[in-house]
């Protein structure tokens, strides 16, 4: 006779759905609702698509206005990948959907010394923020702000 299993009470997690085919079923509904979600990811393995794909669906189909603060691909960029995918983030960012924010960071122009302080970033984040009242957030490329 096994050992009884003693009852766990589940508790449902809102979500945030990306609107992405098969990522909302894998996830149970989506992204967890109010909360930071990571993704790790080498250069080129699709991170920043991923992040403008939600950001997009969330825009779009939710009526929630997102921030995409980059770190590694110019809004040029990110305007021609995203356009692979059909979406014209121009016009996104004239209806304020969405504003995309990129922020370059050179490696090699940055001097480490002390503690990193990110207050600059966060104004700058909140003010995109405020601008359109948005609801989702992507922030790619930390490793910027972390060594090898």
């Amino acid at each position: 006779m096994s050992p009884a299993r003693p009852k766990v009470a589940r508790h449902s997690l809102a979500k945030s759905p990306t609107g992405i085919q098969g990522l909302d079923e894998v996830t149970g509904g989506g992204l967890p609702k109010g909360r930071v979600t990571l993704l790790c990811g080498s250069a080129g393995s699709g991170k920043s698509l991923l992040a403008m794909e939600f950001l997009v669906h969330g825009a779009v189909r939710y009526g929630e206005p997102g921030v995409c603060m980059d770190f590694e691909e110019t809004e040029e960029k990110l305007r021609a990948n995203v356009a692979s995918l059909g979406f014209d983030l121009r016009d996104l960012a004239k209806r304020k959907k969405l504003l995309v924010d990129y922020v370059a960071v050179e490696r090699h122009e940055i001097a480490e010394t002390g503690e990193y302080n990110l207050e600059g970033l966060f104004i700058r984040l909140g003010h995109a923020v405020k601008a359109i009242k948005q609801s989702g957030l992507s922030w790619t490329a930390s490793k910027h702000f972390f060594r090898d």
